[in-house]
């Protein structure tokens, strides 16, 4: 859990409240105090991270409302109450409508401090099987968008789902087509900030004399043609994800005041003296070394350095051709769905050149060739003819082999079902001959 768990005491009387801080401090709990219900529940929102012990007796909203409040912003959050002396009933009550526990004064700091603490390991709890669940539904999601079952990518899925729940600045680096936007949509979807906008700007695709008026906007009257104000990307990606896409391309000039507005997490628009908060999470993309650019000068070290909190690299196709037969199959389908026509039939015959070419342009350039493919604007699976050569990039002839092989492999074990005895089965090869292969190329292995 990313926040430390803490106790929200509640409590009107000053001198109680003071024992109830005093004595978690002294057990080394977190604890934060307020005097009246509505201070608790501007405090409290779903998944946060503490519990709540709260006087029943208190000014304007009283514990009672407070506890139907709480459970209606989050069930499973712990509410303890204190009751007075008479007030036992009213806790009674109070456990049926959901308390977690109740105290009743006068109480001893030891015994206060006990319930709190199982409160707290129920919280404790509650969150992390919540953060698991959505730590599994996230890489369920992200198999059906990241597909391959290479071990490149299975570390790349890992990756996304370690990286997405976090408030860390990523750059994305991988040659041209090899799905950078794709991973950073990913990213926002896994983020807390999932909810807010995804910003893409091409840093390639701006005029250099456009630049900063569409980063950073601009106020009316900041220059000729500026008739009325204009929010910026970066503006308008509060409170989600801000995608830089080629962010080698821009200009000096604009990476020293994007380092400014990312070291101090605030713009101004042209035009303007007003600061305005930037609350937004920042990917950049680059298809070329980043390091290298900056140790030669041409690309601003410290903003390398900003950018690259945290780093995911992603894999071309060439390394990892075991997944081509699977992403080849499915966007065929795709192809086929998007243009109406019929699915052609890539048998195993076919998948040879597939697995051979050197795919410069990867995953863009194979889902091009399902569409000519889908559209019979060429024949063939895929429809290089001489193209299939040695390139700077090309495997020997032995690991394109094995690369096949493994192919066939996990295909046939995604079919079975993990089943050994059916995939060996469906291969025409012994089962121990089939589990030797499989270990060999640590297939089905997580990275």
């Amino acid at each position: 859990m990313s926040e430390t768990l803490h106790v929200l005491v509640v409590e009107d009387d000053p001198n109680v409240r003071l024992g109830c801080e005093q004595a978690l401090q002294l057990e080394d709990i977190p604890v934060a105090v307020v005097e009246t219900a509505e201070q608790a529940l501007l405090r409290i929102a779903p998944d946060y991270p503490g519990v709540v012990v709260s006087d029943i007796r208190l000014p304007g909203m009283d514990g009672m409302t407070l506890l139907n409040e709480v459970r209606r912003i989050d069930p499973d959050l712990p509410v303890v109450l204190i009751t007075g002396h008479g007030d036992v009933s009213l806790a009674v009550r109070a456990m049926k409508d959901g308390a977690h526990d109740f105290i009743e004064k006068p109480f001893s700091p030891d015994y206060m401090v006990e319930v709190a603490r199982r409160a707290l390991d129920n919280r404790r709890l509650t969150l992390e099987v919540r953060q698991l669940r959505a730590r599994l539904q996230c890489r369920d999601h992200l198999e059906a968008r990241l597909l391959g079952n290479s071990a490149a990518m299975m570390r790349v899925r890992q990756l996304v789902v370690d990286l997405g729940n976090s408030a860390a600045d990523i750059l994305i680096e991988g040659e041209t087509g090899t799905g950078k936007e794709l991973v950073a949509r990913c990213l926002h979807d896994a983020s807390p900030k999932r909810n807010g906008n995804f910003v893409a700007i091409n840093c390639g695709g701006l005029p250099e004399t456009l630049f900063e008026s569409e980063i950073f906007g601009h106020e009316a009257g900041a220059y000729t043609g500026a008739s009325r104000r204009r929010v910026g990307k970066i503006e308008h990606a509060r409170g989600g994800t801000l995608f830089l896409d080629e962010i080698e391309s821009m200009p000096l000039a604009m990476q020293t005041k994007l380092l400014r507005v990312l070291q101090e997490r605030s713009l101004e628009r042209l035009g303007s003296n007003t600061p305005i908060p930037v609350d937004c999470r920042v990917l950049a993309a680059t298809k070329v070394d980043l390091k290298a650019l900056a140790d030669e000068g041409k690309f601003r070290p410290d903003l390398y350095y900003r950018l690259n909190v945290a780093n995911l690299l992603l894999p071309p196709l060439r390394q990892r051709r075991e997944d081509i037969p699977l992403l080849f199959e499915h966007f065929l389908l795709q192809a086929a769905a998007r243009h109406d026509r019929p699915v052609p039939s890539a048998g195993e015959a076919n998948t040879g050149p597939l697995l051979a070419y050197d795919w410069p342009g990867n995953v863009r350039e194979l889902r091009n060739v399902a569409d000519r493919c889908v559209l019979g604007i060429e024949a063939g699976f895929p429809p290089f003819g001489t193209q299939v050569q040695a390139g700077p990039h090309a495997q020997p002839l032995a690991e394109t082999v094995a690369a096949f092989e493994r192919s066939l492999i996990a295909e046939a074990m995604t079919r079975c079902g993990g089943s050994l005895a059916r995939a060996a089965e469906s291969l025409g090869v012994a089962k121990t001959t089939l589990h030797d292969k499989i270990k060999k190329y640590r297939i089905g292995e997580s990275p």
